[in-house]
């Protein structure tokens, strides 16, 4: 008798319209919602028989999580996106589109300066071309999206024990000249310190790169991706699959720093988000 009530409900809540933007009242609670530059909305796309599908304003696709009684879309919030009235499009059933908006919130975050070799900052031709083609090939990893989607809480391990010697978006200021905010967390902790898996993932890309020295990229599903950069040593290799609290790679000095620390970066709809949202307070 009770699941006939819950199959009545169900069929009753895939007739009504889609409610607007709100908070999604999903029991699941992780990553933590902050409607700001940097952040995450959780937005509520109200009951449907189906996993509705979401996608930003740019037609990047949205994590969409939930049951028939409330789906939710978790959408990623650039770091130069502008504070005020911003919106995501969702795909109904028939073919059609309705558009939900959401407010972003103004935040300042602070400023970091500091000092790295000249050729870092100022590249030769080069080095130039090298970063280029980094760059290149790493917005096709960034643009990953699979499924299956992860499953129950999102939330995260920290992937290793230490300081945090860099929050998440400070506004970076590299020998004076000033450069793009901090895309991630930085723990200080000594050179071959054991890097675990903050949850279950593939291993998507490995390499060494201008910038990030050797580095590892993990694909939790949906769009969902995470980044380890200045590693000494690396364990996996792409196709692999880690699980959570799994060691992967090491802690390492490599690529531009200032001393070994592991630099890590949660990426949602191709968006860097602060990890802290995903970890316990």
């Amino acid at each position: 008798m009770r699941q006939d009530r819950r199959d009545v409900l169900l069929g009753a809540l895939g007739l009504m319209a889609l409610p607007a933007a709100q908070a999604t009242q999903s029991p699941q609670s992780w990553p933590r919602a902050l409607q700001v530059p940097g952040g995450i909305a959780r937005l509520s796309l109200g009951p449907a028989a189906r996993r509705p599908q979401a996608r930003t304003e740019e037609d990047v696709p949205l994590l969409v999580l939930g049951d028939a009684i409330d789906w939710g879309a978790l959408v990623g919030i650039p770091l130069s996106a502008e504070p005020g009235e911003a919106r995501i499009r969702v795909l109904r059933e028939d073919g059609g589109t309705s558009e939900l908006p959401y407010v972003i919130a103004p935040k300042r975050y602070r400023e970091q300066h500091l000092k790295v070799a000249p050729g870092q900052v100022d590249l030769s031709a080069e080095d130039l071309a090298r970063y280029e083609r980094e760059r290149a090939h790493l917005q096709t990893v960034m643009a990953t999206f699979t499924e299956p989607l992860p499953q129950g809480d999102l939330r995260m391990q920290v992937p290793v024990p230490g300081r945090r010697s860099g929050s998440f978006g400070l506004r970076r200021v590299f020998n004076g000249e000033k450069r793009n905010p901090h895309s991630g967390m930085d723990i200080a902790a000594a050179t071959g310190t054991p890097v675990r898996a903050p949850m279950a993932g593939r291993v998507i890309d490995t390499g060494d790169y201008f910038f990030n020295g050797n580095t590892v990229w993990l694909d939790h599903g949906g769009g969902l991706l995470t980044m380890y950069c200045h590693l000494s040593a690396s364990d996996v290799k792409p196709g692999e699959m880690v699980k959570t609290g799994e060691r992967f790679c090491a802690v390492g000095a490599t690529g531009r720093v200032t001393g070994p620390h592991l630099h890590w970066s949660v990426m949602l709809n191709r968006t860097m988000v602060d990890p802290a949202l995903f970890l316990e307070a």
